[in-house]
């Protein structure tokens, strides 16, 4: 049976460009692109997605592994990576993961099956440790998050997130400058070693600058970043604190299922509770009203961690850490508090 290493043999060139041509990536010239089909169609080769991972070195194959596949955040981001890595010559193989699942360990098995060049991980833990990822073996960016509570050498790994301190802190500003003091923040949990415990840091420091006093009975904690945690945890609020006023949610997506909850409720949004959140998922922009958030630039973090990873790949760069800026979206949620 005819392989991919008897195709590049008989053409005189690299598996890995036989490779990019069956994969109809651009940047092969026209007059390599038809020898190579000519001989595919004189050899009678017929691909075999298998065979073909044995035969290729590590080669064009970058991996994403996406942990919390069923987040709707996740989407326009895995949509730019696919694409940039089309646009740069490489292949994307990509593995999708539950939210709680070892992204390494995938990571790690993945790159041994597809010997891949290189990693991107899209969600994942802040809390790396450098024996957590001796078995990981390729060059790798975290992606929409970083490093904060591990022990890794920044020299040693690529990011490319928001700040989600900064931006927490800048959300609960906006609460702030309409003259609210009882603001709620729903979150998981504020000691994840996540980003709820980023975008609690952030709410907190809001709170501090502004001499307002922290308030424990307006922490909702939720123990998940389900709709429906974040449902049941606002009813629950708004039973125990009348006089709550506004709520900062670390997710778009929690703060949909807050606004159910306060609609259900009998209040009105944003007269009687204002609400900000920090993502700018589609969905956010069909609810009534649309929700006041601070929108990620996703296409440009999956750009960016593309372009992170094939410079470490092809120029031998040094690993490098990127924080993008959040964009305000006024929405309709947010108001001034009556007195």
């Amino acid at each position: 049976m005819t392989t991919i290493k008897d195709i590049a043999a008989y053409c005189n060139v690299a598996v890995s460009t036989v490779s990019r041509v069956l994969n109809n990536h651009p940047d092969v010239s026209a007059d390599t692109r038809e020898k190579v089909l000519d001989a595919v169609r004189s050899l009678h080769y017929v691909p075999n997605n298998a065979a073909r991972d044995l035969v290729l070195p590590q080669s064009d194959m970058i991996g994403l592994v996406v942990r919390g596949a069923e987040n709707p955040f996740f989407t326009p981001i895995i949509r730019a990576i696919g694409k940039s890595c089309e646009a740069k010559g490489y292949t994307m193989a990509m593995h999708q993961i539950p939210a709680g699942a070892d992204e390494v360990g995938e990571g790690a098995k993945l790159a041994q099956s597809k010997r891949l060049k290189g990693l991107i991980l899209l969600g994942g833990r802040y809390d790396y440790t450098q024996e957590d990822l001796k078995a990981l073996g390729v060059p790798f960016v975290c992606c929409t998050y970083t490093n904060h509570f591990g022990d890794l050498d920044p020299s040693a790994f690529s990011s490319v997130s928001i700040n989600d301190k900064a931006e927490a802190t800048r959300a609960v500003n906006k609460l702030i400058e309409q003259g609210h003091t009882k603001i709620a923040i729903l979150l998981d949990s504020k000691n994840d070693h996540s980003i709820s415990e980023r975008r609690y840091k952030g709410y907190r420091e809001a709170l501090e600058a502004a001499s307002i006093a922290p308030d424990e009975g307006l922490v909702c904690e939720t123990g998940s970043f389900t709709m429906a945690a974040a449902f049941k945890r606002t009813e629950q609020l708004l039973a125990e604190r009348p006089d709550v006023t506004a709520i900062f949610a670390v997710a778009d997506t929690m703060a949909i299922a807050a606004m159910k909850a306060i609609a259900d409720a009998g209040r009105s949004i944003p007269d009687d509770i204002s609400i900000i959140a920090i993502d700018g998922i589609e969905m956010s922009l069909y609810t009534t009203p649309t929700l006041t958030t601070l929108v990620q630039p996703q296409a440009s973090i999956g750009e960016k961690a593309v372009e992170i990873l094939v410079n470490v790949l092809d120029n031998g760069a040094d690993c490098s850490h990127i924080r993008l800026e959040t964009t305000l979206r006024p929405g309709g949620t947010v108001g001034h508090v009556h007195s």
